[in-house]
């Protein structure tokens, strides 16, 4: 069996329908940075994820090429992510989509090196003719954070992000946003399979005690 990080790690990827706090290591990631609205057919945020998914796969099909990965295990694609900030803005300004700054991103195996990822974007951008310059190996090290599942369609998270906000303030946390800090969520369903109403997306914010 294929190693599946939303399975081993439920902790992370499976939370309730209520907040929690959670403690998220450091982990690597494959990541495209961009600016814009990520409904925008054909823009920026649809071409950093056809790159992510490019590359990803390229890692996760490696043992049947020449290019052998030390430690390498089969393993499920984790799945997309994606970190969200608006200059002046703490938190997420849903009305604003052009406005938003965002980096978007999928995990990566703890064995693959840095070295791997580039072997890896650049075998990408041959097979699929692609330009996969704008990849990107990210650390990210979130550690303390609250986080919640959101059932339906993102234009709806505020509902959720409220219980998430009132959660922390009656116990003695609040939120903690800055320039590496940010809004973070993880896509569970894939919206073109999916009615909106049954979207699962993980909502995670940094915090720190009051």
């Amino acid at each position: 069996m294929a190693f599946d990080y939303k399975k081993e790690y439920k902790e992370f990827y499976m939370p309730k329908s209520k907040p929690e706090i959670v403690e998220v290591p450091k982990m690597n990631y494959i990541a495209v940075r961009g600016v814009g609205n990520p409904n925008e057919e054909g823009g920026a945020y649809q071409t950093a994820v056809g790159i992510l998914y490019a590359v990803a796969y390229t890692l996760k099909m490696s043992y049947k090429t020449e290019h052998k990965i030390e430690g390498f295990y089969e393993y499920v694609v984790p799945p997309l992510e994606g970190f969200w900030r608006q200059d002046n803005v703490e938190g997420v300004d849903y009305a604003n989509k052009e406005g938003f700054n965002w980096i978007s991103v999928i995990r990566l195996p703890e064995f693959i090196t840095e070295q791997d990822f580039h072997w890896a974007a650049e075998a990408a951008g041959k097979k699929k003719k692609i330009d996969c310059s704008s990849a990107e190996f990210l650390t990210v090290d979130e550690g303390l954070c609250v986080q919640m599942m959101h059932i339906g369609s993102y234009d709806e998270e505020p509902a959720t992000v409220a219980v998430m906000d009132g959660y922390l303030s009656q116990n003695g946390y609040q939120n903690d946003f800055n320039d590496v800090r940010l809004h973070h969520e993880i896509y569970l369903s894939d919206p073109r399979k999916t009615d909106a109403a049954k979207w699962k997306t993980v909502i995670r914010h940094p915090i720190k005690k009051m």
